[in-house]
């Protein structure tokens, strides 16, 4: 096998695995009975095949790279479901020889696609799933997480605000089953961290458009009578991932406040504005080619590419078992333009990472925040830790 010089741009062919630099383009083949859940793959194409999931293109370049991709509109405008298909979606991939697989789906169509591919070997990172639960009581031994979980989120932006001292907060939680994961994560933080909710409420989904020509008006009246009566508090943190209320309470508090949480400051892998530690380079590259601005998620799937190529490289196979053990051992380290290097918890296989602190506009703060230490790392005082984990891979 020719030896690794990603570097340099040269070749790399172990096993089934090809990586080559600056060719690469995407191509997505329907899998046959799976609905509408693709397959697709990394490598030269004939005619160019558009913006679709340029997230893995950028991905260090690395080709013949088969991957499955839920939420339908993600990644460019390309449509794919994955719902009830995606234990059929796996067994198809498998039986086509694919070993590896780079997953955005959600919780439940994860656990499907993994325990699908478990009696085969599949090795399944996850980009876009951030449920604890995944990490905890249905952890699976063949799921590596680089996508952050709400409780690294969660605890990223407590840290923060911990340091300023905004230690009293005033919480607002969404109607929808997403939004009360969040305000539980974020719950605990404030727990683990000393801050204290003064006052909590729910902000009911009902329905109906906002963005008519007397939508601001209706906001403008609606939102400072939400927030009117609340305790005395130093941030309001919303809890929305459904996006339907946050994005209004910038400056439209009955108390002059910050936001945090889903709106104003937001906790984040990565952000279009991040710019240090040699960022600024990956940004202009991903900016070149796919005419839009990175996003998290494309980070955390160009994340899942780098460890691949990494533990290829390093092994010199693209056996899974011998690619995860060298994952989960004490020689992985990557670097990913975040100021420090990222390792694997061998315990839940999530990524220890740094988390960015957004307006939306600039990088406000990097958590883990100084002073907050750890035995083995302070990326662990991010998310749960060892002693508190739930999870027991088999």
């Amino acid at each position: 096998m020719t030896e690794a010089r990603l570097r340099s741009g040269a070749c790399v062919r172990p096993e089934g695995l090809w990586f080559e630099r600056s060719q690469t383009q995407l191509l997505a083949d329907p899998i046959e009975g799976a609905g509408e859940l693709f397959a697709a793959r990394l490598g030269r194409a004939a005619e160019p095949a558009g913006d679709g999931a340029p997230l893995l293109a950028e991905a260090a370049e690395v080709g013949h790279l088969p991957f499955i991709v839920g939420e339908p509109g993600a990644h460019g405008g390309q449509q794919f479901t994955a719902g009830d298909d995606a234990a059929a979606a796996t067994t198809a991939l498998v039986q086509r020889g694919v070993a590896l697989v780079v997953a955005d789906l959600p919780a439940d169509a994860l656990l499907k696609a993994a325990d699908a591919g478990a009696a085969r070997d599949l090795l399944l990172f996850n980009v876009g799933a951030t449920d604890d639960r995944l990490r905890e009581e249905d952890c699976r031994a063949n799921v590596i997480h680089t996508a952050p979980t709400r409780s690294m989120l969660a605890d990223a932006l407590a840290q923060y605000l911990i340091w300023k001292q905004w230690r009293r907060w005033f919480l607002v939680v969404g109607s929808h089953a997403e939004d009360q994961l969040y305000g539980d994560a974020l719950r605990r933080s404030a727990k683990r961290f000393g801050a204290r909710i003064v006052q909590e409420k729910v902000f009911e989904d009902t329905g109906g458009a906002r963005r008519t020509d007397s939508g601001v008006v209706q906001i403008q009246r609606q939102l400072p009578v939400f927030t009117q009566g609340a305790p005395a508090y130093d941030v309001l943190v919303a809890a929305d991932e459904s996006e339907v209320f946050a994005s209004y309470l910038p400056y439209r508090t009955w108390d002059a406040r910050p936001v945090a949480g889903s709106a104003g400051l937001v906790a984040t892998s990565w952000d279009a504005s991040h710019d240090q530690w040699g960022a600024v380079q990956l940004q202009d590259r991903f900016t070149r080619q796919f005419a839009r601005r990175m996003t998290a998620r494309d980070m955390q799937a160009w994340t899942a590419v780098r460890m691949i190529g990494e533990a290829a490289a390093r092994t010199r196979s693209s056996d899974p078992k011998a690619m995860l053990a060298f994952l989960k051992g004490p020689d992985f380290a990557l670097a990913a333009f975040k100021g420090q290097r990222l390792t694997l918890r061998d315990w839940n296989l999530q990524l220890r990472q740094p988390i960015l602190l957004s307006d939306g506009r600039m990088v406000v703060s990097v958590s883990p925040q100084e002073g907050f230490l750890h035995q083995v790392s302070e990326l662990d005082t991010l998310g749960i830790d060892r002693p508190e984990s739930k999870c027991r891979l088999k």
